[in-house]
């Protein structure tokens, strides 16, 4: 497995996303899908304090166990969890993290995540708070996700010299390349990794979904916000995808992992499994290198957010 660095780690060009664990898989099917993690090279594991009703953490520390220090894990704070547990104000950054580390049977979370910017909180007191927290031990290096590029030019800013963040997590696939307007300019800049979510567009990009099939059961016919991606357009684009894959001897989910990972300044694709073969599927996708001359030809299939 390729490792890429995120500040200080060393991480998989796969993750693991850990989204599903206490929400659609119990303790039992999330040990099947990180023990094939672990078979396959993956040392990278991104949960949040919200997955699962905060369930995910619980169930990657179990999984886990005496291997949690010879792998990376990533978790997120600042989704709201109820009234009192949501945003990044500083004390309740404090209690954030103790609770994640309590959940996740360990002393040190290797990278600590803004799950989603607060405009009520100034960045730099959340920074000063995530500073304290890396003084201490507690955590070893600070991302974030769901930034804009103005964000992440006012973070980088408000560090002045303390911890910074080293990553940005935002949605980017084949299907959503707004990043490219100037987030991914931002990160190279900046010298952010960048870490893709929804990187199969909610199974868009897995081939399940196909123009004039009924849609099997998924992500995109279960929850309501994602329902209006399902649409002949999207499908449209899809079957294009299909064809252009099928022509070099892959599938469209190869396309999706090999496309992003592509592209520089991405260092790890994160994707959630729902069982030991769809995590060696991922795998798998990842050992397509793409050529500057094909990614030229899905260019003219799906054009740049940037043109």
């Amino acid at each position: 497995m390729e490792m890429r660095p995120i500040g200080s780690l060393e991480v998989s060009v796969v993750g693991l996303g850990c989204n599903n664990f206490g929400r659609r898989l119990d303790q039992s099917d999330t040990s099947k899908v990180i023990n094939a993690a672990l078979d396959a090279g993956i040392n990278f594991f991104d949960t949040a304090d919200s997955y699962g009703g905060t369930d995910s953490e619980v169930f990657v520390g179990r999984c886990l166990g005496k291997l949690r220090h010879e792998v990376f894990v990533a978790t997120k704070f600042g989704w709201e969890l109820d009234d009192e547990r949501r945003g990044a104000h500083p004390d309740y950054v404090r209690r954030a993290v103790e609770d994640s580390l309590r959940r996740l049977k360990t002393d040190y979370i290797d990278l600590y995540q803004l799950h989603k910017p607060d405009p009520s909180v100034p960045i730099e007191d959340t920074l000063g708070a995530l500073e304290e927290l890396v003084t201490e031990g507690k955590v070893r290096e600070i991302g974030c996700s769901n930034f804009s590029s103005s964000a992440l030019d006012a973070a980088e800013k408000a560090a002045e010299g303390g911890p910074r963040f080293v990553s940005v997590q935002n949605e980017y696939n084949l299907l959503h390349r707004e990043p490219e307007k100037d987030v991914l300019q931002s990160c190279e800049r900046l010298g952010l990794g960048f870490v893709p979510f929804f990187p199969l567009a909610s199974g868009l990009l897995t081939g399940k979904y196909r123009l004039g099939q009924p849609a099997p059961e998924g992500r995109l016919t279960t929850i309501a916000r994602l329902s209006d991606r399902l649409n002949d357009d999207a499908l449209a684009i899809v079957e294009s995808l299909v064809t252009f894959a099928e022509r070099h001897g892959h599938s469209i989910l190869d396309l999706a992992f090999a496309w992003l990972l592509a592209k520089s300044p991405v260092t790890s694709v994160i994707a959630g499994a729902m069982s030991a073969e769809q995590l060696r599927q991922n795998v798998r996708a990842a050992s397509w290198q793409m050529t500057k001359e094909l990614l030229v030809e899905v260019d003219e299939l799906v054009p740049s957010a940037a043109d």
